[in-house]
């Protein structure tokens, strides 16, 4: 299987993650899908009409093994590693866009390693794509009012995903580790991603 570089449903894979990002931010604090460390978070809040299915990477404190049903017919992005920063547009705390993205950037320069096995077999680094927002976006813009409190913010991300075609039916297993190997950022500038998925491709989503 090949992963895509190219636009889904008429939407480019940069505009992908953006959505993706929404889709985090769209659950309250310490429940988002980066935390999950079994995948019962799997099926919230997914666009059921959409042609793509989000799956989460971790935020680098913890190995993941999950399970996970998606409905047949969806593309699947994923994250092998990856950065995001979002600040008020206005007020005290406030950034221009510009520095909003110097946030995302640095540490996915220092990337060490990114491996992907889909069912055992190893795909091409090169399959991967390093996708930088070009303009900020409003991460809770698509939130309603028992969401996260609305921007108006600056976010944006910078990283390394993975844009699969739909899977066949059945069961498949995505395994995926990365790591950063620079000094300048204390948080994440060495963080490790070691996260896998036991995927039922063609139930009824979980």
């Amino acid at each position: 299987m090949q992963p895509l570089r190219g636009p889904v449903g008429g939407v480019q894979p940069v505009e992908w993650t953006a959505r993706w990002w929404r889709w985090t931010r769209s659950f309250p604090d310490s429940l988002q899908p980066y935390l999950d460390r079994d995948g019962s978070r799997c099926a919230m809040n997914q666009d059921e009409e959409g042609p793509v299915w989000f799956l989460a990477g971790t935020d680098g404190s913890f190995d993941a093994e999950r399970r996970c049903r998606i409905p047949l017919g969806k593309h699947v992005l994923v994250p092998l590693i990856n950065m995001y920063y979002h600040a008020p547009r206005f007020g005290r705390y406030a950034h221009t866009c510009d520095q909003v993205k110097a946030q995302v950037t640095l540490n996915n320069d220092r990337l060490v390693s990114a491996v992907v096995l889909l069912d055992g077999r190893r795909l091409d680094r090169q399959g991967s794509m390093r996708l930088t927002t070009a303009k900020c976006f409003d991460p809770f813009a698509e939130t309603d009012a028992s969401g996260p409190p609305t921007g108006p913010y600056h976010a944006a991300s910078d990283g390394y995903w993975l844009l699969l075609p739909p899977l066949s039916p059945g069961r498949h297993r995505l395994s995926i580790g990365a790591n950063y190997g620079g000094d300048e950022d204390e948080d994440f500038g060495r963080m490790i991603q070691n996260f896998e998925y036991e995927l039922e491709v063609g139930e009824p989503a979980v």
